[in-house]
């Protein structure tokens, strides 16, 4: 799978991880007005693997994911996503009840309601000019 998208890797890349195909369409077209350079796994296990590749690691830029992912727990994921790729964010999609405003993020974590395709745009957009001033 990496030859495939290692033309892309010369530019910010965002790597989403959802299993749903039409759902991560619909994702896809949103995340790709942020940067074209859009990377899509269907399920955690594809995710990890593609950020062990140095050269994909080196163009990832933010991780969009769902809170239930199959095979392994969100937490999970995004723990375990943090450890290997501590500088890159993670963007957690979640039901609007699904997460408590009132409970701790984890460093590095943004989670938001996947209701909202503006709100998505507007978080993106926020979390790369972040992180591309972070690694500048």
């Amino acid at each position: 799978m990496l030859r495939l998208i290692r033309h892309k890797l010369n530019m910010a890349v965002i790597l989403l991880v959802d299993e749903n195909p039409l759902r991560a369409s619909l994702r896809q077209s949103l995340l790709e007005r942020a940067t074209p350079d859009v990377v899509r796994v269907s399920n955690p296990a594809d995710a990890l693997c593609m950020v062990e590749s140095e050269d994909f690691a080196q163009a990832l830029r933010l991780v969009v994911t769902g809170s239930r992912v199959s095979g392994i727990s969100g937490p999970e994921f995004v723990h375990e996503l943090r450890t290997r790729m501590p500088d890159v964010p993670v963007l957690v999609l979640t039901d609007s009840e699904e997460f408590p405003a009132d409970r701790p993020t984890p460093p590095g974590v943004c989670y938001i309601s996947a209701n909202s395709p503006e709100e998505l745009r507007t978080t993106v957009d926020r979390l790369l000019h972040a992180n591309s001033r972070q690694t500048a």
